[in-house]
This record gives C-alpha cells, sequence and structure tokens, in this order.
C-alpha cells in the first residue's frame, strides 16, 4: 500500500483521522480479496461527496453568473461529469493511491475512469467529514472551477447532440433524428447502434451501452463527418 501521507503532502490537506482518507481510495474489488481489511469501502463517502460537490458548484455558479437556469445546469454538469473528475483525480496523482483488486488494477479502460471520478467524490466526502465545508470549497475551486472560463470559452458545456442540432438548424434548417438501428444483450448490459439522420439521409452511426450514449457518440462523429 502507498504511503498516504505523501498524497496529503501533495494536496497540501493534512487529515485529522487518516482512515477517511485511506477509506476513500478503498474500491470495493479490494475488500474481496483482502476481507481482513480494517476499513469499509468508499461508496459511501463517494454518496456524500457527490452531494457536497453539488453544493459547492450549484453555489459558485448561482453567485457568479446571471445567466438562466438552464444554462447554469449544463455548466455545472460539464464540471462535475465522470470524464473531468476522473481527469482531475490523475493529474492529482490519485490512480497511484487506489485500493483495487488484480483484476481491476489491470483493467485501464472506460472503467478506470469511473473508479478515478468515484474515488475523487469520496475524497471530497472523507474532507468533509475531517476537514468541514471551508476546506472542501478551497479544494474544488483550485482543482475544479479554475478550469470554467475555458469550458465556456471552448462551450464544452454542450453536448455533441446539440451542437449537432444548432448547427444542423443554422445551415440546413433541418433537426437531426436518431434511430435505433442495432441492439443486443441481456437487459443489465444491453448495447445499442443508433443512426444520426438529416432528413432520410444516415449521416453516421454510434454505438453505446445505452441509447443516451449511442446517440451522443453519433453526433460526435457527425460534427467531424460533415466537418462543423
Amino acid at each position: 500500500m502507498e504511503d498516504f501521507s505523501k498524497i496529503e503532502k501533495k494536496l497540501n490537506f493534512n487529515f485529522k483521522n487518516k482512515n477517511l482518507l485511506v477509506q476513500a481510495f478503498c474500491h470495493r474489488s479490494y475488500l474481496n480479496e483482502n476481507p481482513t481489511f480494517h476499513l469499509n469501502h468508499n461508496e459511501r463517502l463517494e454518496f456524500l461527496g457527490d452531494a457536497v460537490l453539488e453544493v459547492i458548484v450549484t453555489e459558485y455558479l448561482y453567485k457568479n453568473y446571471q445567466n438562466p437556469e438552464g444554462e447554469l445546469t449544463n455548466w455545472r454538469a460539464a464540471l462535475v461529469n465522470t470524464q473531468n473528475l476522473a481527469k482531475i483525480a490523475k493529474t492529482l496523482g490519485f490512480e497511484d493511491y487506489l485500493l483495487l483488486s488484480k483484476g481491476e488494477e489491470k483493467d485501464k479502460g472506460k472503467a478506470r475512469q469511473y473508479i478515478l471520478a468515484n474515488t475523487l467524490e469520496a475524497f471530497l466526502g472523507a474532507l468533509y467529514l475531517d476537514r468541514g465545508l471551508k476546506y472542501v470549497s478551497q479544494f474544488v475551486k483550485s482543482n475544479l472551477l479554475f478550469d470554467l472560463p475555458r469550458i465556456l470559452k471552448e462551450e464544452i458545456w454542450k453536448d455533441a447532440k446539440s451542437q449537432f442540432q444548432e448547427v444542423a438548424q443554422e445551415k440546413l434548417k433541418i433537426t437531426p433524428t436518431y434511430k435505433i438501428l442495432k441492439e443486443w444483450g441481456p437487459d443489465h448490459v444491453k448495447h445499442f447502434v443508433t443512426g444520426v439522420f438529416l432528413g432520410d439521409k444516415l449521416v453516421t452511426e454510434g454505438e453505446g451501452s445505452s441509447k443516451q450514449e449511442a446517440e451522443e457518440k453519433a453526433a460526435q462523429k457527425a460534427l467531424k463527418v460533415k466537418n462543423w
């Protein structure tokens, strides 16, 4: 196990309760292989951290921007989505401290992104319990909210479906439509291939483990295909 005092030093936070810090990095799979480990997994801390993060980001947006609720909701989503949280966790070196099963350690794909994002939320939950809201706010402002100007400038907060629809309506006066072309697998691991159409013309296809993901992937590819 890594020396957690190193990450405390790196993040400039000194936990009173070191167990809270370690627990934040403990994935459920680790306990399957280490049943005598003295701490529980991090899912309850993640539940708490998710709520604390949402309050901090929501209050910051409310106080600093006069935009309508719909836009603020999209901005918040861009800040706290799995991809962004995983990127922040990786930048902070969280990956070196994850307590995982040997199987999970080998998987560096999409599952690792979710684990990193969840660990960051669990860390925020642990920090909240250990040091209070003020410390969590400082951390969130330094490591997450500083990126908001770039997100707004590059319009990252707009999902690909919204962007594709906006440009299609502007350039062609057509609203894109989406149709499921293929689906397979049992309900809990369903897979979809969805086509995005402009009128009757299929632009491209996207694949995902939910209808929404497949549509988003199709829109992302369509933006590239149309060079929009």
